[in-house]
């Protein structure tokens, strides 16, 4: 049985290829996830969220500070006396010293802070989605140039085969012509053909290497770190798909941010009305303090320490109508929040049914490219065997021969445009990170 020639060369390429680094598809994710700089800097602002979202920024704990001084001085005095002495003192040195701490906590502050606190929370949950969505866009960035290669390395080994024919039958023409079985018109279109399939082949290599590096790019590493990739290309079951589908809304990173957004925006309405309430407050300071005082003085020394606590109610009757301002916005802010959750659950419909179609359509295309290549395969095949044997002109061959090659290469097109439509498929339905490769 006669195998395919040009998946025989894909074969041979590849098995060049086993010196250098084959880079699989979970490979390639598990580098990207690490080393990519939009998910990293994602992540980073992922831990400041959560930071902010800690209790050391909920304004439940209280404040307190210490407090610390001393003073000294040296006083030369002359002091006189009812009796009309005159006292001298000269080098009478003072000093002072204190300390202190002093505590605050806020008891009640109209929920405001308890609604600060949900809205840090919630903050920190959309910037988990937005690390998410981050990580999607950079793996369907990472797979549209991964399959790119992988494309690319198909072309070159089929290209590769075209020049490998086209070199056999410009051998052919010369023995024909050394034998004066055709003329030298033959030997140059062979030429010319030979040098065409060397271009086309030389244009392909240098796109590949390209690619590469805008893969190794992704990935964050050495551009020049060379590799072979994996070709095989998996689909979705469609009953699979179906499902996934039926369940887009459910799980799309864009849909949960906006309610997450949402919810925001109603605590950042209430947290606006905490103005209207008293806000309670509890006070405490423990102070220390010590004096030495020059000699000839009533005291000598004194030292005190005092311990108070306090609690106070602040209530704002009136502040001019700003909180009354802010309340108004927040409302409409919220009003705002459900317009955009309206239009993105469009935007997202729209998303996923354009989407799906182009999916279905794409992997449509790629069957018919398939059983294109089948055709023209056999045509090849039988315009070959009856050149060998004369019956028809090297121009026929080399037309059976692009014609072989347009398919392969439209068949290849195919394939990963199908493929990376699936992925589109699965990312706005939430599922791309669920996935096997």
């Amino acid at each position: 049985m006669r195998f395919n020639i040009f998946q025989s060369l894909i074969l041979l390429f590849c098995v060049k290829g086993f010196t250098q680094e084959i880079l699989t598809k979970d490979d390639a994710i598990e580098m990207t996830l690490e080393n990519n700089l939009q998910i990293q800097i994602a992540r980073n602002n992922r831990e400041i969220a959560n930071n902010n979202a800690g209790v050391l920024n909920s304004g439940y704990l209280p404040s307190l500070t210490a407090s610390a001084g001393a003073s000294y001085s040296l006083e030369n005095s002359e002091r006189e006396l009812v009796s009309g002495d005159v006292q001298e003192v000269n080098n009478a040195e003072s000093n002072q010293y204190s300390a202190g701490l002093n505590l605050n906590y806020t008891l009640f502050d109209g929920l405001g802070r308890h609604y600060n606190y949900k809205i840090l929370k919630e903050q920190s949950n959309i910037s988990e989605l937005q690390v998410r969505e981050t990580i999607e866009n950079t793996i369907l960035q990472l797979f549209s140039v991964y399959y790119e290669v992988a494309r690319l390395t198909e072309n070159t080994a089929t290209l590769q085969e075209a020049l490998h024919v086209s070199k056999d039958r410009l051998k052919r023409a010369r023995y024909q012509f050394d034998y004066g079985q055709n003329t030298g018109l033959d030997i140059l279109n062979a030429e010319v053909d030979v040098n065409t399939d060397s271009i086309n082949l030389l244009n392909a290599e240098q796109l590949l290497k390209n690619t590469k590096r805008d893969l190794n790019l992704v990935m964050n590493r050495e551009l020049s770190t060379q590799f072979v990739i994996d070709t095989t290309v998996y689909f979705v079951p469609d009953l699979i798909m179906q499902s996934i589908v039926n369940k887009s809304k459910l799980n799309n990173a864009v849909l949960m941010q906006i309610e997450r957004g949402l919810l925001v925006s109603d605590y950042s309405y209430k947290a606006s009305k905490s103005n209207y309430l008293p806000s309670v407050g509890l006070t405490g300071s423990y102070g220390w303090n010590k004096s030495n005082t020059p000699g000839g003085a009533f005291l000598v020394s004194n030292t005190a320490d005092n311990l108070s606590v306090g609690l106070n109610l602040t209530w704002s009757l009136f502040d001019g109508g700003s909180t009354l301002t802010r309340v108004k916005n927040a409302k409409i802010n919220y009003e705002n929040q459900e317009l955009l959750k309206k239009q993105a659950e469009m935007e997202v419909e729209r998303n996923i049914q354009n989407a799906w179609e182009t999916y279905e359509n794409t992997l449509y295309i790629y069957e018919v490219q398939e059983q294109n290549v089948k055709t023209t395969q056999d045509n090849f095949f039988r315009t070959e065997e009856r050149y060998k044997l004369g019956r028809v002109t090297s121009l026929e061959f080399r037309q059976a021969q692009i014609n072989l090659l347009n398919a392969v290469l439209a068949k290849n097109q195919a394939k990963y445009t199908a493929k990376l439509a699936e992925l589109q498929v699965l990312q706005v339905s939430g599922q791309l990170l669920n996935t096997d490769f």
